[in-house]
């Protein structure tokens, strides 16, 4: 006798658990839990010593919470974490993220065999100029079983199934002045063991760039970017980092005061990016400090350049599948700019033309779908 078919009733086979590592974040891990809990089969917190209400929070929200005892190895941590799952697939958050949209994707995709390696959007809040900011970067988030992480910190999956990118959006609040005053030195720290046995690692040497510039270490990250550039030519393959990184170089000669330095690569590396409106944006920064240093050139050679680059960044839109990207510098970051040089230019009607653009685009809501 043939078996009999399932009823709607019965339920399906686990396919997905939510994977969380946590120290201390009792603020957040039960936002973190409750945005994916619905689209779960099981939650595994691993918990690294904590002396809050995290893990309680965590067992509230239904989740099986685990201890570890920190070794300075987010990669030994995570895979701990991993090795509790029993499912197909395995969703990575962090206990400072969310899972913000994509729901029905997220359905979908784990219903298909676990055989790649899913990408997903994870959009960081950051703080600048008063306003609160956010970049795009594509993080491997929904591994299959068995995918184990390498490294001590900024760990990535070793894997060699396929990725895909996936319009799943995970938020992150980890960015903020707040939380990184938080973590100040621990990256650094484990960065620089990391560097210590691949010297050479161009990777290691971004990640060492960003730390140094989020706490305005702007010499020193600098020289890390540049490193990394250097290193990254020499792969066979141009790491998709590689975006993010040539306009962090940009930005942090700029603030070095390395404005040569910043000008050579930005010539060198303008052929690459004709659909990085980030790219034009802090090229016309750039410019512009080139100007203020230099105000003989600035009205007849200069200043066009940098109203022409500003025009471009608009032009291009928005492109968030770009590694780093920062929302606003292809809309109202570059409008709002647009709208300043053309005041400053003594063009009143143009610039109070870019103000208003520059109102209306900020307005649209910040989570539009990202395209893959």
């Amino acid at each position: 006798m043939s078996p009999p078919e399932p009823s709607a009733a019965t339920p399906a086979s686990p396919r997905l658990t939510l994977v969380v590592i946590a120290r201390d974040e009792a603020a957040q891990n039960g936002t973190c839990l409750e945005s994916a809990r619905a689209l779960v089969d099981a939650m595994i917190v691993l918990d690294t010593g904590s002396r809050d209400k995290t893990v309680a929070i965590a067992k509230a929200a239904g989740a099986k919470v685990y201890p570890f005892e920190w070794g300075d190895d987010f990669a030994a941590a995570r895979n701990a974490a991993l090795a509790q799952s029993r499912t197909p697939w395995n969703l990575i958050l962090d206990a400072d993220e969310r899972l913000a949209e994509g729901a029905e994707r997220l359905r979908a995709e784990v219903a298909k065999p676990a055989d790649f390696i899913g990408v997903l959007p994870v959009v960081s809040d950051f703080d600048l100029a008063g306003q609160v900011e956010t970049s795009t970067a594509w993080i491997p988030r929904l591994l299959p079983a068995g995918v184990r992480y390498q490294g001590r910190v900024h760990e990535q999956p070793v894997s060699e199934w396929p990725s895909v990118r996936l319009p799943v959006l995970i938020h992150h609040s980890g960015y903020r002045r707040s939380a990184l005053a938080r973590k100040q030195g621990r990256n650094r720290r484990l960065l620089l063991a990391m560097l210590a046995e691949r010297p050479e690692d161009a990777y290691l040497r971004d990640q060492l760039g960003k730390d140094c510039e989020v706490y305005e270490d702007f010499e020193e990250a600098a020289r890390q970017y540049q490193r990394a550039l250097q290193a990254s030519a020499l792969l066979p393959r141009q790491p998709a980092y590689r975006h993010d990184l040539v306009v962090r170089a940009l930005f942090a000669l700029k603030r070095a005061g390395a404005l040569e330095q910043a000008i050579a690569l930005a010539e060198q590396e303008m052929p690459h990016w004709p659909q990085s409106p980030d790219f034009f944006f802090a090229l016309s920064d750039l410019l512009l400090d080139w100007a203020i240093r230099h105000p003989e050139q600035a009205a007849q050679e200069i200043l066009p350049v940098v109203e022409q680059a500003r025009l471009k960044s608009l032009e291009i839109g928005e492109q968030p599948s770009l590694e780093g990207s920062v929302r606003g510098r292809g809309s109202f970051l570059a409008a709002h700019n647009l709208a300043v040089l053309n005041k400053q230019l003594g063009r009143l009607d143009e610039a109070e033309d870019y103000r208003g653009r520059a109102q209306t685009l900020r307005s649209q809501p910040k989570n539009d779908k990202i395209k893959v």
